[in-house]
């Protein structure tokens, strides 16, 4: 290296999430502000004074470690900057950082991303479940998204599209996964049990959801209803190729013995996950069902729930709503709570 070369240093990595659930990820220099790595990057933050006295670049830290350099007491309280409130115009990262800004990503100037692909491959369980596997086409954007956030998909040969979480963690070069449940009549469903064959080409915008793996400090407590398996799959999925200190705790809820899928991945994830176990719980089980029967609010034990944790909840909406009273009407430890029903499509 010659005598005054410079060396530039990568920075850190900023991932922000706006209210709609749109994504965008981008480094952020050494010494430079996030919202100035934004508007480089075409990302439009709302901003007026940039000194650190409006709060018109407000947002919130969900992962990651960062510094302000002014704000003033007017503009954040005390409390808001202990629990991660922190201002753009102001924010150096000092870790790679997920910030949610609760506006519209319009505000923002933001345009979905599609990807191009193709089927690598599809398998069908018991006429119920799908996994549907797509690898990117050469010369894509790089594909970023956060495990639990999801994909529309459009359904090849027609103008229709449908929303699916990721099934596995982000992985460059690797195929993408999902879980999709299989309907008796639906434009995907019909697709998967019919014509989708390996090579087929695809494609989808993303990513989209506020629904992600945040930072994990404390246990976790997953709750699935059944192909809600997806999102949490990812998070799994993340945590087993990160490492995760944390003890976790999976309950996979389904109508039927017929609905449960995907037992050999879970099955890997509890050798590659120190600590990780699960139980498949079966509202309506036939008479050769060994597990665990009924709903889910029938098998949470709140002594087991003791130690302050957090819980990511998906599925449909009745199982969602019960498991949430559930968690404020038991005595069970301090936890912060992340869920999201879904429905069919």
């Amino acid at each position: 290296m010659s005598e005054g070369a410079r060396v530039t240093m990568p920075g850190h990595q900023a991932t922000l999430i706006f209210r709609d659930g749109l994504t965008r990820r981008f480094q952020v220099q050494p010494g430079e502000k996030l919202l100035d790595a934004a508007l480089r990057c075409g990302v439009q933050l709302p901003l007026d004074c940039r000194e650190g006295v409006c709060a018109t670049c407000r947002g919130r830290c969900e992962s990651g470690s960062f510094e302000m350099e002014y704000v003033d007491e007017d503009a954040l309280s005390e409390s808001e900057r202990q629990q991660g409130d922190m201002l753009a115009c102001q924010t150096g990262l000092t870790s790679a950082c997920t910030f949610f800004f609760d506006v519209d990503s319009g505000v923002c100037n933001i345009s979905q991303q599609r990807y191009s692909g193709q089927v690598s491959a599809v398998s069908i369980e018991g006429d119920r479940v799908a996994t549907l596997a797509i690898v990117l086409d050469a010369g894509q954007p790089e594909l970023h998204y956060l495990p639990g956030q999801y994909a529309r998909i459009q359904v090849p040969g027609s103008e229709e599209s449908r929303a699916f979480s990721w099934a596995s963690a982000p992985a460059a070069g690797a195929p993408v996964r999902f879980l999709i449940r299989l309907l008796p009549q639906g434009a995907m469903s019909d697709y998967l049990r019919q014509r989708c064959r390996p090579g087929d080409p695809i494609t989808f915008t993303a990513p989209f959801g506020t629904f992600y793996l945040r930072e994990v400090t404390r246990p976790l407590l997953l709750i699935a209803g059944g192909t809600g398996l997806s999102p949490l799959l990812s998070m799994l999925e993340s945590l087993a190729s990160g490492g995760c200190p944390q003890p976790v705790r999976l309950w996979y809820c389904v109508s039927e013995v017929a609905d449960i899928s995907s037992l050999a991945q879970l099955d890997e994830l509890t050798q590659r996950l120190a600590d990780f176990r699960y139980e498949v719980v079966v509202s309506r089980p036939d008479a050769g069902w060994a597990g665990r029967r009924g709903r889910i609010t029938a098998v949470l034990e709140a002594d087991a729930l003791q130690q302050p944790f957090d819980a990511y909840l998906y599925g449909p909406p009745a199982m969602v709503e019960a498991t949430c009273s559930w968690l404020k009407a038991n005595p069970v430890a301090e936890h912060q709570l992340w869920f999201e029903p879904f429905k069919a499509s």
